[in-house]
């Protein structure tokens, strides 16, 4: 497999004359489809990264493959960054935490599957308490700037996301990782949010400001540094100077473990046996972020698996499906000359209404695949309904390999 390139993939996913499920899109060109069963069944895959921008489904793509997976075989676990009950009551449990939980499977499973949801404190705490002396990391953990860090700086919870991933991997306990991304606004956050956080905590303000007034070099500058640090004093408060100061201090013999971790997984993320697949909506920012992510993850040589346009309205099969818009216009005109046949009329309305959206949506996503023609793609119609049981995610997964191995409607 060859990490850089768009669309790369391993065993069946990834061979150039894998065309069984490929469709055309508007200028004619194959499509090639994404096999999420030859994805899951791989042994050879250990982690699937759900990735893209928020709102567009990462929490139920994300379950949904890990039960899919678990069904057919593997031991899987995902890791949820999604706050919201409904995930965790649709595969059957009362609620998520840091540990991984079992889901309860029907009889016939082949694997096991274990959830969590990311609590990114908890994460935090437990990386300190592993890299400091106990009275170290006491202090580290009762500072009020680390208390602030550790919840809500930007950044933190894509930090401790690739923590938790490198954590659940080095243990072994499981052959296959399903991650949901958190649901930031930029899909790229989560790749950069780590690296900004560690050059947030080794920066020259940070250093500045943290550093003790009776630093020799500090003393030679006298009344003026004085000055200037009484003024950042007022501005940000003479106690968060000090707790800063404090946590800078305490954090120091900690920190190189801190890089060096971050490090290790986002190697992790580059190495052979991860595959990212992005989601997206078919509407114009979410498949601009899509384009943006893929782009990303070319230039950083890490494996992309391949799209998952989500909420898709595909038209049904049959006859009505080669009924243009304009087509159905003009018959439902026709229908209402003649003052005949209203619902019939109705109905071609609501047809040309869908062949509309339909041919938006196929147009978006044809136009960001134009600009990478070599990545995979499948389609999951949109429901009526929130999933909010393990029939749902199943659905959803059998929707993914469905659409995989049946070609993606053009």
């Amino acid at each position: 497999m060859s990490h850089g390139s768009e669309g790369a993939g391993r065993g069946a996913v990834g061979t150039e004359s894998a065309t069984q499920g490929a469709g055309r899109g508007a200028n004619g060109a194959l499509r090639r489809a994404l096999d999420t069963d030859a994805l899951l069944d791989d042994p050879g895959t250990r982690i699937v990264v759900c990735c893209g921008s928020g709102g567009v489904g990462k929490t139920t793509t994300a379950a949904a493959l890990g039960l899919r997976a678990a069904e057919r075989g593997r031991r899987a676990v995902v890791i949820t960054v999604d706050p919201a009950r409904r995930l965790a009551q649709s595969m059957g449990l009362e609620s998520l935490d840091n540990t991984p939980r079992p889901v309860p499977l029907p009889e016939g499973a082949r694997g096991s599957m274990h959830a969590m949801m990311l609590d990114m404190k908890r994460t935090f705490d437990e990386v300190v308490r592993e890299h400091a002396d106990p009275e170290r990391a006491r202090q580290i953990l009762a500072n009020p700037f680390y208390q602030t860090l550790s919840t809500s700086f930007s950044g933190t919870q894509e930090y401790m996301a690739m923590e938790k991933l490198g954590q659940l991997r080095q243990s072994g306990d499981w052959d296959l990782i399903v991650v949901d991304t958190p649901p930031s606004r930029s899909a790229l956050d989560f790749l950069d949010a780590p690296k900004r956080l560690g050059r947030f905590l080794d920066g020259r303000l940070i250093r500045f400001l943290s550093a003790p007034a009776s630093t020799g070099a500090f003393r030679l500058l006298g009344a003026g540094f004085n000055l200037m640090t009484s003024t950042i004093g007022k501005i940000v408060g003479a106690q968060f100077l000090d707790d800063l100061r404090s946590f800078v201090s305490a954090f120091d013999t900690v920190f190189g473990g801190f890089q060096e971790r971050a490090e290790r997984t986002y190697r992790l993320l580059r190495a052979p046996g991860t595959a990212f697949v992005v989601v997206a909506v078919p509407d114009t920012d979410a498949m601009r972020e899509a384009s943006f992510f893929v782009e990303r993850l070319a230039t950083d040589a890490m494996p992309l698996a391949g799209l998952v346009v989500n909420r898709a309205h595909p038209l049904p099969d049959g006859a009505a499906a080669d009924l243009s818009r304009d087509k159905a216009l003009s018959a439902a005109d026709a229908l209402d000359r003649a003052g005949d046949r209203p619902l019939a009329a109705a109905a071609l309305r609501l047809h040309a209404e869908r062949v509309r959206i339909r041919e938006r949506e196929t147009l978006l996503r044809d136009r960001m695949l134009s600009g990478h023609p070599r990545v995979r793609v499948t389609e999951v119609a949109a429901l009526p309904e929130d999933v909010h049981d393990l029939d749902g995610l199943r659905r959803i997964g059998a929707a993914l390999a469905d659409a995989g191995q049946g070609g993606t409607a053009g």
